[in-house]
């Protein structure tokens, strides 16, 4: 088969007119010609981070919109569905993956559950890590987030990290705002990436302790503008990756349009497709193709370089995208759940006598990080509500187990009716909800446990809900769906008050311990800074 095009050769950093000839899913042989006609052929890219999962569906769901996007290949953290399924969870995604012709590189899961301090469904310990590193489909020891662990010497950490080492698979880093000895001590234990640095001076420390920057670009946070200087002064020191792409955005754009704003911000062209091609694919040791003779045939036809719009999408010399067309079937997946709780009731999550000053989780739109505040309570039996001030209670349920539900206070939605809730909870996915009052707090997480895993608006008794049916945080459905469906679901949460931009992606956030400064877990409120529990009381 033969394929011409105008070559974007990121080795000799050059574009020049070229045919193809492809054999057995590889490059055989390519060639400079006179003149090729005026499209494009790229290098298919790489998404050098992400979580499937946060997209709403299966690895074969996804896969038919990241290939029109130009994306040929992710490599992807399965570490959500591993907190609820454990390694189950793990071979479901592999299994899953194979479905499908994008290429899945997927990691072992290094904390599971991210912390002591929550519930989650499964444990993965150090001997389930090393057997999961010793398989194929595994790429890399998945981010290691117990820094902590690491900057102390912790033996069962330790074991995870010599295991990478025993197979010579690299190791992915978790470390916000890590500095100074600690962050020395971090990098010098094998860390080899790092995707949660929000400022240049923390990336550029980073680099000078060997590590390399995945600059993330997805839903739940946005560091593109933060970092893109890194790839005028380290090129070949920066990855690009989505890390949470929730389902609306993938459904309308993925790498493509990380690349297309960089180059419209005068970034170098092939600087910039480096950093989705060839970089990830040497970092990971990925089987992926970068338009070399011998090389898989992954690439992309493109009609226009600014816009990064995808016409083809090549896999092993597949055409599986072809204007507008996917051109492969997914039937589908085997149903996994874990959902073993039950009803709650208004006297769960009752709240008196709390003090005169409470702690208050202040969230931010589009952050991950949260700020905590202490309020003085005006308010007599103080019920955990007060509008006026933005105020709400926040309630976090172990979907797991039949114990009565963690009880917060947060300020920043905006919310002035109802209440919403979702099994989506990074890292343990129990049950989280925010609420204006007690009556709707419970029909929200009523409604998530009756589903057993979706998302759900409750206003004055009625509710709206979407079902993730499988892990309670995936569907099998077409993305479209699940991307039409979540987009009016988070119109109903914005038409009760709330002005975030994605309040059910930041909700799903507040109960991230890893991240500071004051997060809700299903045991109590957590003082990510101090790693340990504090009372909604400030006075205590």
């Amino acid at each position: 088969m033969k394929i011409s095009g105008k070559l974007i050769d990121i080795h000799s950093r050059e574009i020049y007119p070229a045919e193809l000839i492809l054999k057995n899913g590889r490059i055989m042989t390519v060639t400079r010609k006179d003149d090729c006609g005026e499209r494009y052929i790229c290098p298919g890219f790489v998404d050098a981070h992400v979580h499937v999962e946060s997209s709403m569906v299966t690895p074969g769901s996804f896969a038919s919109a990241a290939v029109s996007r130009g994306t040929i290949g992710v490599v992807s953290d399965p570490h959500e569905i591993a907190n609820v399924l454990g390694i189950e969870g793990v071979k479901f995604m592999i299994d899953d993956s194979k479905k499908v012709p994008l290429k899945f590189f997927f990691g072992a899961p290094s904390c599971v559950p991210a912390t002591s301090f929550e519930t989650a469904g499964a444990v993965i310990d150090s001997s389930d890590v090393d057997r999961l590193l010793a398989l194929p489909e595994i790429k890399y020891l998945s981010e290691m987030m117990n820094f902590p662990g690491v900057i102390n010497d912790d033996p069962v950490v330790r074991e995870k990290l010599n295991s990478a080492g025993k197979y010579n698979k690299p190791v992915d880093g978790h470390a916000p705002a890590l500095t100074g000895d600690g962050l020395r001590k971090y990098a010098a234990a094998g860390i080899t990436t790092d995707h949660e640095c929000t400022s240049l001076n923390e990336a550029l420390e980073k680099i000078s302790l060997g590590m390399k920057i995945l600059i993330r670009e997805g839903s739940a946070a946005r560091n593109l503008n933060a970092l893109k200087p890194l790839l005028k002064s380290h090129p070949d020191k920066v990855m690009l990756c989505s890390d949470d792409i929730h389902p609306e955005m993938l459904a309308e754009r993925h790498i493509n349009k990380i690349v297309s704003q960089l180059l419209s911000d005068g970034y170098d062209l092939f600087d910039t497709i480096r950093s989705c091609t060839v970089n990830p694919a040497i970092h990971y040791n990925l089987d992926t193709g970068l338009l070399r003779p011998g090389d898989p045939a992954d690439f992309l036809i493109l009609e226009n370089l600014a816009s990064m719009d995808v016409k083809e999408t090549w896999i092993d010399g597949n055409k599986v995208f072809d204007s507008g067309k996917v051109n492969f079937t997914y039937n589908g997946a085997a149903k996994r759940n874990k959902f073993n709780c039950s009803p709650i009731s208004k006297d769960m999550i009752k709240t008196s006598g709390i003090g005169e000053k409470i702690r208050v989780i202040q969230a931010f739109d589009g952050e991950l990080f949260t700020r905590e505040l202490i309020v003085n309570n005006t308010h007599a039996g103080f019920s955990g509500y007060d509008l006026q001030n933005d105020i709400l209670k926040l309630i976090v349920k172990d979907r797991y187990n039949d114990l009565p539900p963690a009880i917060g206070f947060i300020r920043g939605f905006g919310l002035q009716k109802g209440a919403f809730a979702g099994s989506v909870a990074h890292d343990s996915h129990n049950i989280i909800c925010a609420g204006t009052n007690d009556e709707d707090i419970v029909t929200a997480v009523n409604e998530i446990i009756r589903m057993k895993g979706g998302l759900a608006v409750a206003d004055s008794g009625s509710v709206s809900s979407f079902q993730l049916q499988i892990a309670g945080i995936m569907t099998d459905r077409p993305l479209t769906e699940v991307a039409s469906g979540y987009k009016q679901l988070s119109a109903k949460v914005k038409s009760l008050g709330c002005d975030m931009s994605s309040p059910f992606m930041t909700l799903s956030f507040m109960a991230l311990l890893v991240i500071p400064e004051l997060k809700l877990s299903d045991r109590g409120l957590f003082d990510g800074r101090n790693f340990g529990f504090v009372t909604l009381s400030a006075g205590r």
